[in-house]
Parts: C-alpha cells; structure tokens; sequence
C-alpha cells in the first residue's frame, strides 16, 4: 500500500472517528486499522479500536488494544478507567490493579479512585488486600458510612475493633449526612450479627431501612401497573419461537434477590460452554423501548415479526459486548426477567430459564439485612412490601409454568442445592441443556470475578450457613409473617 500523506492520515483518522460515532462499526474498524500499519503505535487509534472491540463484545481484543495504548500514555485517566474494566473481564488482575494504582497516585486524595480498587480486590476475591485498604481508607474519612458498609460485605470484626468503635463515635455527630449514617447502621448490623449479639441486629436494620426509605419512597403502586401492563402485553400472545439462532444461547438465571442465584450462576458458569453474565438490564431496556407506549405497551401478538427480530438481535449485541462471549450460553440473572419470559422465549431461540426458590422467611431476612443501589428494590425497607413482592414474583411463575413448554422453565430450591448438591447440579446442568462436566462439582474454584453481595459465600464450596436463619430472628420477622398470612412457605 502507498504511504499516506500527513493530510491523508488526519482525513482518514477523521472520517473513522465519524464512522464509529454514527454507528458504523465494520468501515470505521477498517479505517483504524489501515491506519495502524503507518502509525503502528498511535494511542489514539488503539483507544478508538479498543472502544469498537468492546462494542463488538472482544473482550480480549479491547484489552490488548488498551494495553498498546497505555504503553504510549500510561498516565491517561481514560484509558486507566477503560482498563481497569477490560483486564478484569479478561482476568488480567494484576494489570487491571496497576491501572488503579494509576488512577490513584494522579489524585491521591479522590477517595472514589482509592474505594474502587478496594472493590475490584472483593470482587476477585483478594479480600485480605481489600479489607486492608478499606482499613485505610476508614481510618482517613472516618465519617464516609459507604466505607464501613462495603468493608463489612467482606470482613469480620470484634466488638472491640477500631472500626467498630469507629461506627458508634460516627453515628453519635448529629451532623452526620442521612446517607452515612444509613450506610453505617447496615454496616454495623452486619457486625453485630457476626459477634452473634442477635439481639441487638435488628434495632440497626431497623434505623438503616427507615432512612434508606427516608431517601427513596417506595413505589408499590407504580410497580404494580407495570407489573400489570407486561402481563397484559403477553396476554394470550403466541409463544411459538421466531428468532432466528443466535451466536449465543440464553440461560436466564431468576429468582428474588439473596434467594441463591448467584450460587446458581457461578455452578453453570463453571460449564466449559457458558459465560456468566450477571444482573444485566438489556431485556428490559428493550421492552420498553421496542413495544413501550405511552398508555403501555403494544399487545405483542400485534407486534411486527420484525420487531421481534430487532429485540433479539440488540439483546444478544449488548450481552456479547458485556461478557466478550462469541459462542454456547450466557447467563443474565436480570431480577424482572420473569415478567417478560413469554417475550424472551418467542425471541431468543433456545433459551431455558432457571428459577431459583429460598423459605421467604430466609429471603426476607437477607433482603432486609442488605443495603441495595439507592432507589432500586425499594420494597426492600419494609418487612410487609417484601412479603408482596414475594408472593408476585411467585405468582408471575406460577402463570408462565402454564404457559411455555415443558423443559423450558426449570425450578431449583435454594435449600435442596446445599444439602444434596452432586444431584441438584447434576440435574440443574442438564435442565441448562449442557452436557456433564465433572467441573461443575468444583464451581467455586473458578477465576472469575463475582459482583454481588453473595460474593464471599460463591468462593466457598457450598455454603450452608444462611439456611433458616430466620428462626434467629421470628420475633423480629413478625411484620413479615403477619403479611405472608396463610400462604404457604414452599
């Protein structure tokens, strides 16, 4: 190939960059990489393919292009962001730290940067390294209650811990934020309960939840219409499947929150043919945007053939862009998936849903015990809302059992995995539609980054210590019992 004049090269660098902003992925690529071979090192080039990569769900790609771009600009905060996402999806820990450790010594004092690396440790299960920095971190900003609450998913502290002590002289400054001292009472039940001061738990849980719904209301009513227009936008539907075969299969992973999913996820994960894929809000982002109106949403046997096709097409896109996958199964353990299966099942061919039941007294305590996002789950502050929450989602599962073919919904209980789990993996395995692994047995051996408050019990082989751990709090549990009434727990 000719060279390129300076001219030449800004004309192309331009027009790729133009591509790639209006959505055309193909030219653009091409572009940036007829540019590489006269300027094989340019950062630039290599960020903008890197960003197509990610685009394209090339995980491995995206991280090697940043890699080339950081050799030429290592002190770039963008690419450091970038990369400290990229080389932890790849599983290149130590690079995706150092990044950090980048992004840190440029602002020593922006706290987010320093909190962040603490979490990427917990999340790849490095937590002696993550609860040393939060110690750190804590002992600086004594009053910023986050910290607390996400030193605490990992570690365990006496009652005579300066962190402890840390709490209480925090929460006694009547000037501490609403937000921080939420933060702080979930913090602290957490460590009360370690310290098996049971008695003690819920007095914080109770202070954490009312200020949590201090700060975000709840929203029964409105979960309620929406809950009732995706039913009546299914409602009598044809579920035969149109989508055309994917590049990759779906495995949707439901059930309520704290009810084992994760643990669910991680086993299938272990499968040679599946990648893990996480809470990922894609499914319904499409919904809403594909058939949504502003009365509701279009019957979907009223939906074009065409707009099935487009809802399969920009899920299975999105999913590879997140998880890097080009082939088998991909786990999406999205919490609302279960109010649009009959879309999901006519759209994504070949996909299987896996749903996981837990003893709701169990889940409502989990539920309770947790802080979640701010302003998701908002039903999680109120012990009666839980109980409503539960009986829907149940309700939801009962309606689609009656509905979609056999083989295509598969049930698991929480409590049956943990007491007997060769079998329950061995069917579960089978119910994804894979064939045995002798790997599955030894999930929690994975190298594999876990975001979620489950994330120390998935590294442990089975975990048994949550099972009826309610009875330890009935007395407390009362709200919930009196709403769940006569309805029966399995």
């Amino acid at each position: 190939m000719a060279a390129l004049s300076r001219q030449q090269i800004k004309t192309l660098y331009d027009q790729a960059v133009a591509m790639m902003r209006a959505g055309q992925i193909a030219p653009a690529a091409q572009a940036f990489r007829q540019l590489l071979t006269v300027l094989p090192d340019h950062p630039e080039i290599h960020a903008n393919l890197s960003e197509i990569a990610h685009k394209l769900g090339q995980q491995q790609t995206r991280a090697d292009h940043l890699a080339r771009a950081l050799a030429a600009r290592p002190d770039d905060p963008r690419l450091n962001e970038a990369a400290t996402e990229a080389f932890t999806a790849t599983g290149d820990y130590p690079a995706a730290l150092a990044a950090h450790d980048r992004l840190i010594a440029q602002d020593r004092g922006n706290l987010k940067r320093q909190a962040d690396k603490a979490v990427t440790l917990q999340n790849i299960g490095d937590f002696d390294a993550a609860n040393a920095l939060f110690r750190k971190l804590i002992k600086k900003h004594p009053k910023t209650g986050a910290l607390y609450r996400m030193f605490m998913t990992t570690a365990r502290i006496d009652a005579d811990d300066p962190v402890m002590t840390g709490m209480d002289r925090a929460l006694r400054d009547p000037k501490l934020p609403t937000s921080d001292r939420m933060h702080i009472h979930f913090a602290r039940a957490r460590a009360l309960e370690q310290q098996k001061r049971t008695g003690e738990v819920f007095a914080d849980l109770h202070k954490a939840n009312a200020l949590q719904l201090e700060l975000y209301p709840k929203d029964s009513a409105e979960k309620e219409a929406q809950n009732a227009a995706l039913h009546a936008f299914q409602d009598g539907a044809d579920l035969t499947p149109i989508g055309p075969e994917q590049p990759v299969r779906s495995l949707f992973v439901t059930g309520m929150p704290r009810s084992g999913t994760t643990l669910v996820e991680q086993i299938l994960a272990s499968h040679s043919d599946v990648t893990a894929g996480g809470e990922m809000p894609y499914a319904s982002r499409l919904t809403v945007s594909l058939f949504g109106r502003k009365s509701g949403f279009i019957p979907m046997d009223e939906a074009a053939d065409q707009q099935i096709f487009d809802f399969a097409k920009g899920y299975v896109q999105a999913i590879r862009m997140q998880t890097g996958a080009t082939s088998g199964a991909v786990t999406d353990k999205a919490i609302q998936a279960h109010r649009i299966y009959g879309l999901l099942h006519r759209a994504l061919r070949g996909v299987r849903f896996i749903v996981v039941h837990r003893d709701p007294r169990d889940i409502a305590l989990s539920i309770y015990k947790n802080h979640f996002r701010l302003g998701t789950h908002r039903y999680a502050n109120d012990l009666a809302e839980i109980a409503a929450e539960i009986k829907s989602f149940r309700a939801n599962i009962a309606m689609w059992k009656t509905r979609l073919p056999a083989g295509v919904l598969y049930e698991v209980r929480y409590e049956d995995l943990v007491a007997d789990p060769d079998p329950q993996i061995r069917a579960l395995i089978d119910a994804a539609g894979l064939p045995w692994e002798d790997r599955c047995l030894d999930f929690h051996t994975a190298k594999s980054t876990v975001k979620t408050l489950s994330l120390q019990q998935v590294r442990q082989p089975i975990y048994t210590g949550s099972a009826q751990a309610w009875k330890r709090y009935e007395a407390d549990l009362a709200p919930f019992i009196d709403a769940w009434g006569d309805t029966p727990w399995d």
